[in-house]
């Protein structure tokens, strides 16, 4: 039991002296040395944990998408879905904006987000983690618009997850006001959804 203790507060280890080098470093100047250096690690130490610095990366970015991932059910529920626009409005610009906060607060938080996108192995972390968010939300909007065709809540479920995710990623790149960001994704994922509800989509 000691020795996978230790095993588990290495990793652990490993991870945060990872994530805190990424906030000081970037993705591109980060490397697995450095990584043992301020862990006090041996390379063959690391490696028995993490093979390449990519491996480290995918774990903190399939972290940070966990927890990103747990603040939808905390806004997005059938009683909004089924509310007033204002309150659907609300609902999605608040999702936002905490998901945003999440990232900002997370160390690296930035940078892993970038990495998700920019870094070709991790892109798969990224839509795999957006198709289970997806298949989860479209499933409520289902069940709670039983008389508007799947294929098309489907395809809003899809879009509001990577609008909402790529207003994050503006709001790390531009120096434009969060809640003006969060407002406009949230009105325009809205307006979409409540058109749906009223069959005036073509």
């Amino acid at each position: 039991m000691p020795a996978q203790q230790r095993a588990t507060e290495t990793y652990e280890l490993i991870l945060d002296v990872a994530a805190k080098m990424l906030a000081d470093v970037g993705i591109e100047r980060l490397s697995t040395n450095m990584v043992c250096e301020q862990a006090g690690l041996t390379p063959p130490a690391l490696y028995r944990y993490f093979p390449n610095k990519y491996a480290l990366l995918s774990e903190l970015a399939q972290r940070l998408m966990q927890r990103q991932n747990e603040l939808i059910p905390q806004w997005i529920t059938p009683q909004v879905l089924t509310g007033s626009t204002a309150d659907l409005e609300q609902a999605l610009a608040g999702l936002l904006l905490d998901t945003y906060k999440l990232t900002k607060q997370t160390p690296g938080g930035v940078w892993i987000l970038r990495a998700l996108r920019a870094v070709p192995t991790l892109q798969k972390v990224r839509l795999d983690s957006h198709t289970l968010v997806t298949d989860a939300q479209g499933q409520m909007l289902i069940e709670v618009f039983p008389n508007v065709p799947e294929k098309d809540l489907l395809l809003v479920g899809r879009i509001a997850v990577d609008m909402i995710y790529a207003g994050v990623e503006l709001l790390f790149d531009a120096p434009l006001n969060s809640r003006d960001v969060a407002n406009v994704i949230a009105a325009m994922v809205a307006s979409h959804l409540i058109r749906l509800q009223s069959g005036t989509v073509r």
